[in-house]
C-alpha cells in the first residue's frame, strides 16, 4: 500500500497540488479539527461511492486518526478501482505532532 508522509501532505498542500484528500474519520473526529478533506466516514464509503467516482483518476490522499480506518479505505478504493490511493501515514495524530501541533486531535 501506497502511504504519503504528513510532510509531503504538506508540501502538496503549499504547492497547490492538485489531489484528492478524503477524511474517514467519524462526524465529531472531523468536527474537533479537519484538513478540508471531503468527508465520508469509513463506515458510510461503501454507501457513498457514487459522491467520488469521479476522482478515480485522480490521485487520492486518505486520512484517518492515525492511519488504520484510511488503510482500509484504500484497500476498499483499490479493490473498487481507484488506481492512484495513498495512506496518510500516521494521519491526524502525525499531523499534530509532526505539523502543526495547535490541531486538537479527537
Amino acid at each position: 500500500m501506497k502511504e504519503v508522509t504528513v510532510q509531503e501532505l504538506k508540501e502538496k498542500r503549499e504547492s497547490s497540488e492538485d489531489f484528492f484528500l478524503l477524511d474517514v474519520r467519524e462526524d465529531v473526529e472531523y468536527l474537533v479539527s479537519n484538513l478540508d478533506g471531503e468527508h465520508i466516514p469509513l463506515g458510510q464509503l461503501e454507501n457513498r461511492m457514487k459522491e467520488i467516482e469521479d476522482k478515480k483518476n485522480e490521485e487520492v490522499i486518505v486520512m484517518c486518526r492515525s492511519g488504520g480506518r484510511s488503510s482500509k479505505a484504500v484497500s476498499y478504493l483499490e479493490n473498487n478501482g481507484f488506481e492512484n490511493v495513498a495512506n496518510l501515514k500516521g494521519g491526524m495524530k502525525a499531523w499534530a505532532s509532526e505539523i502543526d501541533p495547535s490541531v486538537p486531535v479527537a
